[in-house]
């Protein structure tokens, strides 16, 4: 998917939601046990249910492959059910991936060519031979690790280096250095969102995706304001389990979209 495509698709929904698909099975509606493939029935009508609020999908993968073979295969047909049946809807592989080489060529292979993903979150620490070889391939984008949303952020990106800056910002240059706007965006928490409006203002055409919304005390309205791209809108802001978790009855699907429409509702309202 190209910049232009998504862009058009988020100015189309007048939304910026991604939902975030970390489907547990000791989570799940215990109705949906019984059916042949739990994960994928209970994924598919979460996106029925939510495509329409929505305008991204993003599978975390450790979700599926916790359940090994059979995992991985939900994992697939979630993907090709997403681009089957919704096709403007960006998919981002969660898969944090980050090591050097030839291992780094097969993962973006992987995710992006056999799997078809628009997208791979990855972690930039090892340097730019674990990053580079995810970007160059048409349409398909290189999400990289920038300031997370996890309490752990402050034990190494939050660090001080002796130039005085901080090493996420250290590592975000060096990365945005690496990639053009059209392939690369910045993973930023929004449980921070006044260093969220620093970074916008430091990169002012990369979009980002911010993770944090919902259940982890995130406001999607502070998101917005701090780090919204006049016209080219710039973020794509993930809820997970405020979504997806919104009930574990037969209702579920119904209070899901319940639960997507109120965040596009609060976009809507501020973009």
């Amino acid at each position: 998917m190209t910049r232009a495509e998504l862009i058009d698709h988020i100015a189309e929904k007048q939304s910026m939601l991604c939902v975030g698909l970390d489907t547990d099975l000791d989570r799940i509606p215990k109705h949906l046990l019984s059916e042949e493939d739990p994960i994928f029935a209970f994924n598919k009508a979460i996106i029925d249910a939510t495509a329409e609020y929505c305008v991204a999908y993003k599978p975390n993968t450790a979700f599926y492959e916790a359940y090994g073979l059979s995992g991985w295969q939900s994992l697939e047909k979630t993907v090709a059910y997403i681009k089957a049946n919704y096709p403007k809807h960006f998919v981002i592989a969660d898969a944090k991936r980050g090591d050097i080489g030839n291992t780094a060529k097969r993962y973006a292979k992987a995710f992006l060519e056999t799997m078809n993903c628009d997208s791979i979150t990855v972690a930039p620490y090892m340097g730019a031979d674990s990053v580079e070889p995810f970007g160059g391939i048409p349409g398909k984008w290189v999400i990289v690790l920038g300031l997370t949303s996890n309490a752990g952020a402050e034990d190494v990106q939050k660090l001080m280096l002796q130039s005085g800056e901080y090493v996420h910002t250290a590592v975000m240059d060096k990365v945005h250095s690496w990639f053009s706007d059209d392939e690369l965006m910045f993973v930023v928490g929004a449980t921070r969102p006044d260093e969220l409006a620093k970074l916008r203002e430091k990169y002012p055409t990369t979009f980002f995706l911010v993770p944090g919304v919902g259940a982890q005390g995130g406001s999607a309205s502070d998101v917005i304001k701090g780090g919204m791209i006049p016209g080219d809108y710039g973020l794509l802001i993930n809820a997970s389990r405020g979504v997806i978790y919104a009930s574990d009855g037969e209702d579920f699907a119904l209070q899901a979209a319940n639960s997507a429409k109120k965040l596009r509702d609060e976009m809507k309202a501020n973009m």
